[in-house]
Formats: C-alpha cells, sequence, structure tokens
C-alpha cells in the first residue's frame, strides 16, 4: 500500500466518526511504541482508533492486519497519551479498528468496516 491510501483511508474514518457524533482530539500521534490514527471521545469512553486501509487486489480483509503485535503498540501508545493528558483519564479507553478498502486509482472508497471495541487494554486498563 502506498502512503496516498493510508492518508485516504484515515481522512474518510475521521468524516465518518464525525458524523456518528465522535469530538476528534487528535489524529497520527506519535509516541516511540508507535502510533495512533484518530483518538477521539465518544460519549463516556476515549477512542484511540487504528485505520488499515487496502486495495481491493490484496488478499485478506484490512482489519486483519491490526496483529497483536500492533495492538500491543496502540495500547502503550494511549497509555502515555492519556499521561500527557490527564484531564481525559476519567474517560473510559476503547480501542477501535476501521478497515476500509479502495477501488481504481484514484482510491475510491469500495467497502468499510468499523469495528467498536475491538481489542481490549491487555489488562493495563
Amino acid at each position: 500500500m502506498n502512503n496516498s491510501s493510508g492518508k485516504i483511508g484515515e481522512e474518510y474514518a475521521r468524516r465518518l466518526m464525525q458524523k456518528q457524533g465522535y469530538l476528534i482530539l487528535d489524529a497520527n500521534y506519535y509516541s516511540r511504541f508507535g502510533e495512533i490514527d484518530i483518538i477521539a471521545t465518544d460519549r463516556q469512553y476515549i477512542v484511540f482508533v487504528e485505520v488499515k486501509t487496502r486495495d481491493a487486489n490484496c488478499k485478506g480483509e484490512p482489519v486483519e492486519l491490526v496483529t497483536a503485535v500492533k495492538q500491543k503498540k496502540i495500547v502503550q501508545t494511549a497509555l502515555l497519551y492519556l499521561q500527557e493528558h490527564t484531564e481525559l483519564q476519567h474517560l473510559q479507553p476503547r480501542f477501535d479498528v476501521v478497515g476500509l478498502i479502495t477501488i481504481g486509482q484514484n482510491k475510491q472508497i469500495k467497502d468499510v468496516q468499523y469495528i467498536t471495541n475491538a481489542f481490549d487494554g491487555g489488562g493495563l486498563f
């Protein structure tokens, strides 16, 4: 996947989340452990979102790419984010995954899979 597909997918996911009432707090938040694509609030939750975008010609589902190793990096990065943003620590952490499939050279979105509470914090929350 080239990086333009990822950026298109992340922007699409942000717009989708905003339409559903999420408040986007941050995007592409980096730590020494990795990156979280989108950080948002949804009522009592702070939501850490991983977005995976793949071309329709690729094998497998994009959400399958969020492996246990990737999940651990996301959780570690989320912990650092909450340490930096103590005003958000009262919110319940949640980890969502968005998988998008694109078609054509213009990377038009063909399919979206949004998984709420896709994995847990591994006992760290």
